[in-house]
């Protein structure tokens, strides 16, 4: 029993001292539960809205009131005529748009029923069913409060449009966000460990000892986990659109652009792992909460970031998958081309930069 015990403390010892592992079994499950309680939620709160009154009465005015009263619902615009439904659409921050007939009032009151539309941003079909079963609630909750002082009622009938996924399709929110995931799985989480892997077992010594520079080194081992990784992501590509029907309304030469853009970036974040590291364990683990838990949670492949506590949204702009799903959902789904995503591709752009600098940084002592 004394040597039982004593084989205890000295693992005990043993986990004390090594901070790192420490930080991992205790820091890890205090994240997951504040990283999925925060953003694994059901509800959709101020969701920026546009509207388009070609009324402008009593009944429209109140029902916009009764819609912006509520936290569902935050007015980014108001839309002056039909035309200006898709462009802003494209822009990405829209989710829903409401309009309401001309005369609109005046059909409720002496002809007992007017109607209204509701088009959604159905890329995201969750969001967009939410939505608009919220609008349809507040609009149902209207009718009866005005109902209750009539003597005759009347009723508001409601148009759903879904645009980008009419059927609803929840094919088309996960294949964008899959291909990010895959990207990030083989460029930046292979390449951090196989680089590790050569510092641990001493062969990156027998590397750098070659007359070959080192970032030619370093280039000559990621180029393989480009090649794959672009492959994968148009294995996805083809996959999504033959068998699962997810369109490609944009530019592909853009589209394509785009994938290995991003591939390169998170190359570059794999190769910063690899230099802040010093074993394969340590470097899955970073991998593992620093790149794949925030590309799932925080980057709107699965949760709107919009429902987020502030500090997460915060947080999801330092995750590039976050922008590259942005960027690939509205090539493929909206048909957007580079006018309208160039924003999140100077970001990408940004990221890739700072992580070679740092890389270039972190790796310098090595090499001396």
């Amino acid at each position: 029993m004394d040597r039982f015990l004593a084989f205890v403390r000295k693992e005990i010892y043993h986990i004390l001292r090594d901070w790192r592992t420490l930080i991992i079994l205790l820091g890890m499950p205090i994240i997951q539960i504040l990283l999925f309680g925060f953003a694994i939620t059901n509800e959709i709160k101020h969701a920026k809205i546009a509207i388009l009154d070609q009324a402008k009465d009593t009944h429209s005015k109140a029902l916009i009131d009764k819609l912006l009263a509520t936290e569902y619902f935050i007015l980014d615009e108001y839309l002056s005529n039909e035309s200006e439904i898709e462009p802003i659409f494209k822009k990405g921050n829209i989710k829903e748009v409401i309009l309401f007939e001309p005369g609109f009032g005046q059909r409720l009151e002496k002809e007992s029923i007017a109607h209204m539309q509701v088009i959604a941003d159905a890329s995201d079909p969750n969001t967009a069913t939410m939505l608009l079963n919220y609008t349809k609630a507040i609009v149902t909750d209207y009718q009866m409060q005005q109902n209750a002082r009539k003597k005759l009622p009347f009723s508001i009938d409601i148009h759903a449009e879904m645009f980008y996924n009419k059927e609803l399709k929840g094919v088309y929110l996960f294949v964008p966000g899959l291909i990010a995931i895959i990207l990030m799985l083989v460029s930046a989480m292979m390449t951090s460990i196989s680089i590790t892997k050569e510092k641990e077992l001493g062969t990156m010594e027998v590397l750098l000892a070659t007359p070959m520079q080192p970032a030619v080194i370093i280039l000559a081992k990621v180029i393989p986990y480009l090649l794959l990784s672009f492959i994968n992501a148009i294995i996805i590509l083809l996959l999504g659109y033959f068998v699962f029907g997810v369109p490609i309304h944009g530019n592909l030469m853009l589209l394509l652009a785009e994938m290995i853009l991003f591939i390169l970036t998170v190359l570059s974040l794999g190769i910063f792992i690899s230099t802040v590291t010093s074993s394969q364990q340590v470097a899955l683990m970073a991998s593992l909460m620093g790149l794949m838990l925030p590309t799932i949670l925080l980057s709107g492949f699965i949760f709107p970031v919009e429902n987020m506590p502030w500090p997460l949204q915060l947080i999801s702009n330092i995750v590039p998958a976050k922008w590259f799903i942005i960027i690939i959902k509205g090539i493929m789904l909206k048909g957007a081309g580079i006018g309208l995503v160039w924003k999140e591709t100077v970001i990408l752009m940004g990221f890739l930069v700072f992580f070679i600098l740092l890389s270039i940084k972190k790796f310098k002592p090595r090499l001396t």
